[in-house]
C-alpha cells in the first residue's frame, strides 16, 4: 500500500475489541464493495476482559499498540485515526411516558414539543439512575415519540394544535459512560484517534442483515465470549436490541471444571470440537486425555441446552413472538449441537437457523488471505460501518461551560446535549406567573399572572433553538427561561371608583365603600391570592334608593322612557329620572306584584279585575307544598303565583339560570290563582 499514501484518506482502520481477542483491519469502500487490505488478530495474554468490558485498560492498550504497529509497518502507513465499537450488552432502553399541562391560548410549537421530549429523556435517565446499584451515568444514543396524546386523545402530531394537556409515549436508548469512556482510553493510550463509533450489534447487523431483508422479522444472535447479544428487524427497521450474560465463556469455563484444564488450553478444545472427532489435552496436573468429539459435547449437553433456552426467551420476550429466521454469528454458536438446541427451544424449522459467516458477505472482498467463519461478521462490519459513517462519531461541546461528549448515533441537536449535562426542561420554558384567584360580592375572579420570557439558547454567541444542529466543538449557551410575576393589582384599579350613574342630573358614584375579608381596607390595597371582596355597589334600582335614602314607594324611576322597578338594573353611566307620585297609587297590588318579579309581565285580565273589584277573603288559612315542605300562608286576599315567594327563602335577584315554575305538576305563571292544597315547585335550571 505504499503507492496510496496519498489516498489514506480513503481507508479505513477498524478495531474489534473483543473479551477474548482484538481483531484491527485497513479497508476502503470499491464501489459497492468493502475491500480489506490488511488485518491483523491477537488475543489478550491475560483476562484484560470480561463480557466485553475492559477491565485492565493498560493491557489491552498494550495489544492494540502491537496490532497498530504490525499493520503499520506491513503497509508503510502511519495509522492516526480508528473506528471502534461499543459492547451491544451495555444498551439500556427505557420506555416513559410526560404530561404537561399547557396554555390553552397559545398554539404548540415544535420548541414545546422538543421541550417535553427532553423531559421525557431526563426522566428516563432519572429511572435508569434509581435502578443502578451504582451511580452508572449514560449517554442517551437514540430516541422516539411512540404516541401523542392532546386532552386525552391520541393524535399523530400536536404541532399547530390547542390544547390544555399533552402526553407523550417515549423510548429512550442509552449507554453506560463507563463503556464509552474506557474504550476511549484504551485508544487514546495507543497514540490514535476515534473517528467513529457504533455499536457491536450495530456494526453485525449492518453487514449480515441488509436494508433490502429488514421488512422480514429476522433475529441476529451473536455469540461472543461474555455475552449473547440479540438484534431483530421488522418493517424496514432495527425495532429491539437484547442480551444473554451467557455465551462461549459458559461452555469454556463448564470443560475447566470438568478436566481441571487451563483456561485457554479449554477455549481450544472447544473450538477444536468443530474440526476435530478425537481430542487430546494435558489437565492443570500433566494429566493426558484423549476424548471423542461425542464424550465431550455429551458433558456438555446440558450447558448447552441452558444457553439455547436462554437465547431463545429473551428472542421472544423482545420480538413478542418467534422470528422467522435467526442468523447466527460470533465463535460460540460453532460448538456442534447449538444450532439444532435453539432450534427446538424457539420451535422453528432447523433450516430456518443458520451460522452465517464473513465468506457469505457477498459485498465484502479479502485483498489478501481471507478471514473465514462467523466470528469476523462484527469486525468487519465495524470497519464497514466506519468508512460508511466517517467522522460520525462522539461530539465534543460544551454547555455553559461545562465540556461534554455526546454519541453521534443521529444528527444531533442542543437538546441532546442539555440532556447530557442534566439541564431540566422546565428552565427552558416560559411560565406564567402565579394566578390569583378571588371572589368579589360572591363571584369568582381570577387575575392571570404575567407571561415569562423564554429561554435564549446561543451556539457560538449565534442565537439559535433546542432543534439547531450542532457540531464538534461547539461551544452552547442557555439564558434560562424568565418566570412571569405575580400581577400586582391594586383594589381601587379592579373595582373601578370612577364608574358612574346619574340621577336627575346629579352624579352619583356606584362604588362608593369596600371590605375586604370583612375588613376596611385602603384604596392601594393590593387584591391577593383567596380574598373575599364586598362592595357597597349600586346595582339595582332599589340599591339606589338605600344608598340615597329615597322611599321607592314616592317616586316613579325611568331610563330612556322605560319604567323601572325595585330590582331593576342600572348600568354604569346610565340617566334615571325620578319623579314624585302619589304614595297610595304606588302601593296598588299590581305595581307590587310587577315589582316582585322585576319586570314587565302579562297580567292575566280576570286577577287584574278581582283585585281591583276588592273580591278578597278575611283571615283564610292556604295549605301548601312548596319544594316538598308544607307551608301555611294566611291572606285576606286572594293569592296568585307570585305571592309565594313573600312566604319561602328564595333568591330572585341573583340570576343562576332560567327560573322553573310548577303548579300540581304543570309549566305555571306567576299570576296562577292558588288554591288551598297546591302543590308548587321553585327552582333554576
Amino acid at each position: 500500500m505504499n503507492n496510496e499514501k496519498e489516498n489514506l484518506k480513503n481507508y479505513i482502520y477498524s478495531l474489534d475489541i473483543g473479551t477474548r481477542n482484538v481483531v484491527g483491519m485497513i479497508g476502503k469502500m470499491e464501489d459497492e464493495d468493502f475491500s480489506i487490505i490488511d488485518y491483523e488478530i491477537q488475543s489478550h495474554p491475560e483476562r484484560a476482559m470480561f463480557d466485553g468490558q475492559i477491565h485492565d485498560i493498560n493491557r489491552v492498550a498494550k495489544v492494540v499498540k502491537s496490532i497498530t504497529s504490525i499493520l503499520e509497518k506491513r503497509n508503510g502507513i502511519e495509522l492516526k485515526e480508528v473506528a471502534i465499537a461499543a459492547a451491544g450488552r451495555a444498551l439500556k432502553t427505557k420506555d416513559v411516558t410526560v404530561e404537561r399541562e399547557i396554555d390553552y391560548g397559545k398554539v404548540i410549537n415544535q420548541d414545546l414539543i422538543d421541550n417535553i421530549e427532553m423531559e421525557g429523556i431526563q426522566k428516563a435517565q432519572d429511572i435508569l439512575d434509581e435502578e443502578s446499584n451504582i451511580q452508572t451515568r449514560y449517554y442517551c444514543v437514540g430516541y422516539t415519540s411512540k404516541l401523542y396524546y392532546l386532552d386525552g386523545t391520541l393524535i399523530k402530531s400536536p404541532l399547530d394544535h390547542r390544547g390544555t394537556e399533552l402526553k407523550v409515549d417515549i423510548i429512550a436508548t442509552f449507554l453506560p459512560h463507563i463503556v464509552v469512556d474506557s474504550l476511549y482510553t484504551v485508544i487514546d493510550k495507543a497514540n490514535l484517534e476515534v473517528i467513529n463509533l457504533t455499536l457491536e450489534p450495530i456494526a453485525a447487523i449492518n453487514v449480515a442483515i441488509p436494508d433490502k431483508l429488514r421488512m422480514l422479522n429476522l433475529a441476529l444472535v451473536d455469540i461472543g465470549a461474555g455475552t449473547s447479544d440479540i438484534a431483530l428487524t421488522k418493517a424496514g427497521s432495527i425495532i429491539s436490541y437484547g442480551m444473554v450474560a451467557s455465551a462461549g465463556d459458559t461452555i469454556t469455563d463448564q470443560l475447566v471444571q470438568e478436566y481441571l484444564l487451563d483456561f485457554d488450553v479449554a477455549e481450544q478444545l472447544k473450538i477444536d470440537l468443530s474440526n476435530k472427532d478425537h481430542l487430546s489435552f494435558d489437565d492443570i496436573v500433566g494429566i493426558s486425555h484423549e476424548k471423542t468429539r461425542d464424550e465431550i459435547l455429551e458433558l456438555l449437553d446440558e450447558t448447552l441446552d441452558e444457553l439455547s433456552k436462554k437465547i431463545a426467551k429473551e428472542i421472544i420476550e423482545k420480538n413478542g413472538k418467534k422470528p422467522s429466521a435467526v442468523f447466527c454469528i460470533g465463535g460460540g454458536c460453532q460448538v456442534p449441537g447449538f444450532i439444532e438446541k435453539l432450534s427446538v427451544a424457539l420451535d422453528l424449522k432447523d433450516d430456518r437457523i443458520t451460522i452465517k459467516g464473513v465468506e457469505n458477505i457477498s459485498k465484502v472482498k479479502f485483498i489478501k488471505e481471507a478471514l473465514v467463519g462467523p466470528e469476523y461478521i462484527t469486525p468487519v462490519g465495524i470497519g464497514f460501518n466506519g468508512v460508511l459513517e466517517k467522522e460520525k462519531d462522539f461530539l465534543q461541546v460544551s454547555v455553559n461551560g461545562k465540556k461534554i461528549r455526546l454519541f453521534n448515533s443521529k444528527k444531533l441537536s442542543v437538546s441532546h446535549a442539555l440532556i447530557l449535562v442534566g439541564f431540566h426542561a422546565k428552565k427552558l420554558l416560559a411560565q406564567r406567573g402565579k394566578s390569583i384567584a378571588f371572589t368579589i360580592d360572591g363571584k369568582k375572579e381570577t387575575i392571570l399572572g404575567d407571561y415569562g420570557e423564554s429561554a435564549n439558547i446561543y451556539i457560538n454567541g449565534v442565537l439559535s433553538n433546542l432543534d439547531t444542529k450542532i457540531k464538534n466543538r461547539d461551544s452552547i449557551y442557555i439564558e434560562e427561561a424568565i418566570q412571569g410575576k405575580t400581577k400586582k393589582i391594586k383594589i381601587s384599579e379592579y373595582i373601578g371608583f370612577n364608574r358612574k350613574i346619574f340621577l336627575n342630573n346629579n352624579t352619583i358614584d356606584k362604588v362608593t365603600q369596600f371590605k375586604v375579608n370583612e375588613e376596611k381596607v385602603p384604596l392601594d390595597y393590593i387584591i391577593k391570592d383567596g380574598d373575599s371582596i364586598e362592595t357597597d355597589e349600586i346595582r339595582t334600582v332599589n340599591d339606589l334608593c338605600n344608598r340615597e335614602n329615597i322611599d321607592f314607594n314616592d317616586y316613579d324611576f325611568s331610563i330612556n322612557d322605560e319604567a323601572m322597578y325595585k330590582n331593576s338594573v342600572i348600568n354604569v353611566d346610565a340617566q334615571v329620572i325620578m319623579v314624585e307620585v302619589n304614595s297610595d297609587q304606588k302601593q296598588n297590588d299590581e305595581y307590587e306584584i310587577k315589582e316582585k318579579v322585576s319586570g314587565n309581565l302579562q297580567f292575566d285580565e280576570d286577577v287584574e279585575q278581582e283585585i281591583e273589584n276588592g273580591n278578597t277573603s278575611k283571615n283564610n288559612s292556604y295549605y301548601f307544598s312548596v319544594n316538598e315542605e308544607t307551608i301555611e300562608v294566611k291572606s285576606n286576599k286572594p293569592l296568585i303565583f307570585v305571592d309565594i315567594f313573600d312566604h319561602i327563602e328564595f333568591d330572585l335577584k341573583t340570576p343562576k339560570g332560567i327560573l322553573d315554575l310548577r303548579l300540581n305538576g304543570n309549566r305555571a305563571k306567576y299570576t296562577d290563582q292558588l288554591k288551598d292544597g297546591d302543590i308548587i315547585d321553585i327552582k333554576w335550571r
